[in-house]
């Protein structure tokens, strides 16, 4: 009974019965008119359609000379030309790209104001050591301002417990202060082991600041829980917090997952912050998941990333000035670059989905990746198929144990066109495998928090580290090489019939997603 109450209470019950409220308002309400009023509604509901079907044509073709990609271009112009009443209300209300007028302000005020904190060392300068791989960096700079830094060590973690332990490590070390920015906390053994270390911090004068995305922990924490941790002296923001009326801003959720400590180490990776990701509990079997560690330079662009983000959610831009480190005595080989993605209104560009392209498109040798949900457009399949063919070794894995059957489903559905370019598909067979990644050649590789999907590669914010000849990348060729020994070869999978169809239906309706 105590938990039936807190769901009918609790915030997810409380956000639907709003969408149901603004639903009823466009839509109901003009069906109950036409019942009462008949004959005046009419003859208004005659001007309506007309008017709308203007708009249709105009929103149609402004769909199509869009930057959208192709597959969403498609069935936005079926759904607006075929309903364009509830075709271009509901693009309105959650496809709508820009940001209301004071929120671009403010985006644009954090971007110009960021300016000044990046690294005055040019890319150019490290031309000659980057080499043909010059170009994969270039790009990052030149649509974010991250610069690529040497002098960083990078740490490898096959597996969320290891990673995790580290991570409680080097907190319990911080001395001025911790930013931890995620898309799910849970409270479980792992968070609440993660809290006292906070809490024990907080009291020994260490600033603390924790972000964590509301959408993704609305069914994982109750909806004070930021005021909880206020309370303990954490400075804590909650990422686009849900409110009465849902909006097309709160379709791009913080899906980040980084710590910085003192501006000397930094920790990103594909884990949240709860148990399952470190194995405590098991609802999809084994969870694989990796990550990294930086301690160096490279660590400033990690601190601009965040605290842009932390600013415009507390709608107050600081100086990140005090938040660098000074100190650059590591010697570590090989270049290093964090880099950050979003919604094209603050980066301008498909950061990330460009990143994993140009990966693809240049690699020689082999591409190997992990994602654990594989629905991706006509440009990436394209390119995937393209490096087969050109006699490149493409190797994905994706899980076994789902976590999401109808995503499952579709990402199995992705296989076929794939397999048949020779692209050869594993799938974890332990359970689930959550780490996003991709290796290339022995020399490039990104591991970060961005999926092979529509949400992560267009919607969401992301982060992911690019590095170039980083010692530790023997270490994730290691694991990848463990985990094709470990995992099924989908070679001989043929997905029933019926299923296909139901999944070519769905897949329609990816980019709305």
């Amino acid at each position: 009974m105590k938990k039936f109450f807190q769901i009918l209470f609790g915030r997810l019950t409380l956000v639907i019965l709003a969408f149901l409220l603004q639903i009823g308002i466009s839509f109901v309400l003009p069906i109950v008119l036409s019942v009462y009023y008949p004959q005046s509604f009419g003859k208004l509901l005659y001007l309506i359609n007309f008017i709308f079907s203007i708009l249709a044509i105009i929103f149609t073709i402004k769909i199509i000379n869009s930057d959208m990609p192709v597959e969403g271009q498609l069935i936005w112009a079926i759904i607006i030309l075929f309903f364009p009443l509830l075709g271009i209300s509901v693009y309105f209300l959650f496809v709508r790209r820009r940001p209301a007028r004071r929120h671009k302000k403010l985006y644009k005020r954090v971007k110009e104001e960021s300016i000044k904190y990046y690294s005055d060392d040019e890319n150019s300068k490290l031309k000659p050591g980057l080499g043909e791989a010059y170009g994969q960096f270039e790009y990052i700079n030149h649509t974010t301002g991250l610069k690529t830094y040497q002098n960083t060590d990078v740490k490898y973690y096959s597996i969320g417990e290891d990673f995790s332990n580290e991570l409680i490590n080097e907190l319990k070390k911080a001395k001025k202060y911790i930013f931890m920015e995620y898309f799910i906390i849970e409270r479980g053994q792992l968070w609440n082991h993660i809290l006292e270390v906070l809490k024990e911090k907080v009291q020994e004068g260490v600033e603390v600041r924790v972000m964590y995305d509301d959408f993704g922990t609305m069914t994982k924490l109750p909806g004070g829980y930021h005021k909880k941790l206020i309370k303990a002296g954490i400075k804590c923001v909650r990422f686009n917090a849900f409110g009465p009326v849902v909006s097309a801003m709160q379709n791009n959720r913080d899906h980040r997952k980084m710590t910085i400590i003192d501006g000397k180490v930094g920790f990103m990776s594909g884990l949240n912050l709860a148990d399952e990701y470190v194995n405590l509990t098991h609802p999809f079997g084994h969870w694989k998941d990796t990550g990294i560690k930086l301690s160096g330079e490279a660590v400033r662009s990690m601190v601009i990333m965040f605290l842009q983000l932390y600013d415009v959610q507390n709608q107050h831009i600081e100086d990140f000035s005090p938040y660098f480190s000074d100190e650059a005595n590591i010697q570590a080989s090989g270049y290093v670059c964090p880099f950050g993605d979003g919604p094209k209104y603050f980066y301008s560009d498909y950061v990330a989905m460009n990143v994993y392209l140009n990966l693809i498109n240049q690699a020689n040798k082999y591409v190997w990746i992990t994602t654990p949900y594989l629905i991706i457009d006509s440009k990436l399949t394209n390119a995937l198929i393209s490096a087969a063919k050109r006699g490149v070794d493409v190797r994905i894995i994706t899980p076994h144990i789902p976590d999401k059957k109808i995503v499952f489903s579709i990402t199995r559905s992705s296989y076929k066109a794939l397999q048949e370019a020779g692209v050869k598909i594993y799938e974890y067979a332990r359970g689930f495998i959550h780490s996003k990644q991709v290796l290339v050649d022995d020399d490039l590789g990104v591991v970060g928090t961005i999926n092979f999907d529509y949400r992560s590669l267009l919607h969401h914010y992301e982060c992911g580290t690019l590095m170039y000849k980083t010692d530790c990348l023997k270490d994730m060729k290691a694991d990848f090489e463990n985990l094709f020994n470990i995992s099924i070869d989908m070679k001989f999978f043929k997905q029933r019939g019926l299923t296909r169809v139901l999944c070519a239906i769905l897949k329609l309706f990816d980019p709305l997603l």
